[in-house]
């Protein structure tokens, strides 16, 4: 489950995609946090936190705000849930970037909750590895759905 803080760089993301594409070189965060129905003061975190990795930047001056540096096709969704969620395996000891042991684990290799979860997560990446900025803008209804949806039962 991907946390409120990532749907909000998210819908920040898609409204600066949104800016690039009509031509609009920067946009002040009270329009994106208007556009993306964002609260301003989370939004300010995020925007750091996005402008830090390199995704978008910030253009000072009167006519200044938050413009997406990177082209949609290159902001991979798993580059931007390690970024604002940190790591996204379910279990530490199948994470790529924050590898740890589990501490109840006598032997990894023999381990059915690893097995089992493996299976899960590695299908889980190899369609979140795929999906980038632009499938989540040329798609925005899909996309809207499925934040809106309730979680299944």
């Amino acid at each position: 489950m991907i946390t409120q803080k990532m749907k909000y760089a998210l819908k920040a993301l898609m409204v600066l995609a949104d800016a690039k594409a009509e031509g609009i070189a920067a946009m002040r965060i009270e329009e994106i946090a208007r556009r993306s129905d964002t609260p301003k003061r989370f939004l300010e975190h995020i925007l750091l936190e996005l402008r830090n990795a390199g995704v978008i930047a910030s253009i000072r001056g009167r006519a200044g705000g938050y413009t997406l540096i990177k082209e949609p096709e290159a902001v991979q969704l798993s580059q931007m849930l390690r970024l604002i969620d940190g790591p996204i395996a379910p279990l530490p000891c199948l994470s790529r970037s924050a590898y740890q042991r589990c501490e109840d684990c006598s032997d990894e290799a023999t381990c059915r909750l690893r097995r089992a979860f493996s299976e899960v997560f590695w299908s889980y990446l190899v369609i979140i590895d795929s999906l980038t900025l632009a499938d989540l803008i040329a798609q925005p209804a899909v996309v809207a759905q499925v934040i809106a949806s309730p979680e299944p039962a």
